[in-house]
């Protein structure tokens, strides 16, 4: 029996051998056995708890900071999409999906004049990838603003976790909170000058613009900063910017970013952070830590399986 028939039945979208290339930035990667849609959270919540427990599943995003590997993911892809994408302002809480783009959060909170999630201009992604990242920019980051999410087991439980519940560190959360598929969130705002909000959201998009590459097939800041260092800096002085393996290369803009120039595979992409990580390590001592998301398997593991 095919492995799609095995699933339960669906509200939302079941589809085989889905490509996933297309949903990264990168543009790389391998196929789903099988993505899942769901219709809402309630058909999330019916599909885990029906769907038998040895299946391996994996949650992403729009793939804005995701690296998927070229031989695909085994079991089921879930993909939290326009059904998720609700956004809500109430007083001065404003209510997101996790489907719903940081920068879309941001926007709507400045048409109804509330201020303290600017930042959210300048972090690529959803606001289900923000929250266990602890994602942020310009000196402000999600435990600054989140209220409480409510997230999804890989049982079909629901849990509603406030800030405190996430043990927020850099880029980091309580391990437990990557077991969970969120599906909302609340964030507190405060009372603003729309025309100042929107001044300050131009003035970081600018400054993104000036210093990053935008626009090109890229995931993101690629490591963590370490502790009182910034990564770029130490990728700079070990003479990494503008280094290439194939058609990967290290951003000239940015170091801290990886490119795809036009056929880079996701493997020449890992082999070539693996690189940098080498070169940082043997200049400064600093062991750098990956920050981009990598699933899947690699082509050789799918050759072999």
């Amino acid at each position: 029996m095919p492995f799609i028939d095995s699933l339960p039945h669906v509200k939302g979208r079941l589809v085989e051998n889905a490509p996933l290339s297309r949903l990264s930035w990168f543009r790389t990667g391998g196929p789903a056995d099988v993505l899942f849609e769901p219709a809402d959270e309630a058909d999330l919540v019916s599909f885990l708890r029906h769907v038998p427990g040895d299946v391996p599943i994996t949650v992403i995003g729009v793939g804005s900071n995701l690296l998927v590997r070229d031989g695909g993911v085994e079991g089921v892809v879930i993909r939290l999409g326009r059904a998720f994408s609700q956004i809500d302002v109430r007083g001065d809480v404003v209510k997101a999906g996790a489907g719903a783009m940081d920068v879309h959060v941001a926007r709507a909170a400045q048409k109804a004049g509330l201020t303290g999630l600017e930042f959210m201009v300048g972090v690529p992604g959803t606001v289900g990838g923000a929250l266990p990242m602890n994602a942020g920019a310009y000196g402000v980051e999600i435990k600054d603003v989140l209220i409480h999410a409510h997230g999804v087991d890989r049982y079909g439980h629901v849990h509603e976790l406030r800030a405190a519940d996430f043990n927020f560190g850099y880029r980091s959360s309580n391990p437990e909170t990557k077991n969970l598929i969120f599906t909302r969130a609340s964030f507190q705002a405060h009372t603003g000058d729309p025309a100042e909000i929107l001044f300050r959201m131009e003035e970081i998009s600018a400054e993104r613009q000036e210093s990053q590459p935008i626009g090109t097939r890229t995931g993101g800041s690629t490591f963590k900063n370490p502790e009182g260092k910034k990564a770029w800096e130490l990728i700079d002085a070990a003479g990494c910017r503008g280094m290439r393996i194939g058609d990967a290369q290290v951003s000239e803009k940015h170091c801290n970013f990886l490119l795809n120039l036009g056929s880079a595979t996701a493997a020449q992409i890992e082999e070539l952070g693996e690189a940098v990580r080498a070169k940082v390590l043997e200049k400064t001592g600093v062991e750098l830590e990956w920050e981009i998301r990598r699933i899947g398997r690699t082509a050789e593991e799918q050759t072999s399986a």
